[in-house]
């Protein structure tokens, strides 16, 4: 999802679809805690999310230690993203009996970070398998921003096509931009009130832990197939109704779900 530029932390606080989702999921959180101090409010939440965020790594350390958050619903040994939400969880869990409110605040970031990608449309999509195509080499040699913006080829020729079908329409990039930019745009004067979590979503996530309701939500969104309707067709108003309605409630129901299922496996709310 879009959270902004990366340039400043500012820039994703209005048209932010990270930044939303999580005030979002906050604002579910005091509603679900008697005392909802004990979890950081979301401006600390929000402050680990653009330039300090996952995307931001992107443009400090192109290629070193980037997290890879596309996920293939159906493919039981796509399991990286499945790790990195396993463990932010746990550390999640950790550090808020440790009462260590910053680290807690980022994990929460980054844990919802992970989350939404992978329940994204955009990130069910093979990018990595069709950026492969396209570049002909590894992903590891993109050490520079240059070297991630501009698409090689063996000939001038050639690589005028391969950027053509990054950049261009409906190319591999800017479809992606274009569809993430969208669901910020369209969910930014939202109150998504229908993402409060009920107490059968509690108890099934408690049930099952969190990655396995992530996998199964993600399956669900999978299946609805709308990143492949918004590239045949753009943004229709079926399309839209969707994404308002259903994807990005049930996203941020799932960033609510994880952050109190920590809370509760944490055990803070039971120390006195």
């Amino acid at each position: 999802m879009y959270s902004g530029t990366t340039f400043t932390n500012k820039s994703g606080s209005i048209m932010g679809a990270h930044q939303k989702i999580d005030r979002v999921a906050r604002n579910n959180i005091a509603k679900l805690l008697d005392d909802d101090s004990l979890f950081p409010d979301s401006k600390n939440i929000i402050h680990f999310e653009g330039r300090n965020g996952p995307d931001g790594i992107k443009g400090k350390s192109p290629a070193v230690n980037e997290p890879w958050h596309f996920y293939n619903p159906f493919d039981d040994e796509d399991i990286l993203l499945i790790d990195i939400i396993r463990e932010h969880y746990e550390k999640l869990v950790t550090v808020l009996a440790s009462h260590n409110r910053e680290r807690v605040a980022f994990e929460a970031a980054w844990l919802a970070h992970a989350l939404v990608d992978g329940l994204t449309p955009a990130h069910h999509y093979p990018y990595e398998e069709k950026l492969l195509e396209l570049r002909g080499e590894g992903l590891e040699t993109r050490t520079t921003i240059k070297e991630k913006m501009v698409i090689p080829g063996s000939t001038k020729t050639e690589m005028v096509k391969n950027n053509w079908k990054m950049w261009g329409p409906k190319g591999l990039m800017s479809t992606h931009a274009l569809f993430e930019l969208g669901v910020a745009a369209i969910i930014a004067p939202l109150s998504l009130s229908s993402s409060m979590p009920k107490e059968d979503d509690i108890k099934r996530m408690q049930e099952i832990g969190v990655t396995e309701y992530f996998k199964q939500t993600a399956r669900e969104i999978a299946v609805q197939d709308l990143y492949m309707r918004f590239y045949k067709r753009g943004w229709t108003t079926k399309l839209t109704l969707d994404i308002r309605k259903k994807l990005v409630p049930t996203i941020t129901k799932t960033v609510t779900l994880a952050w109190y299922c920590a809370i509760q496996d944490s055990k803070i709310l039971t120390k006195k």
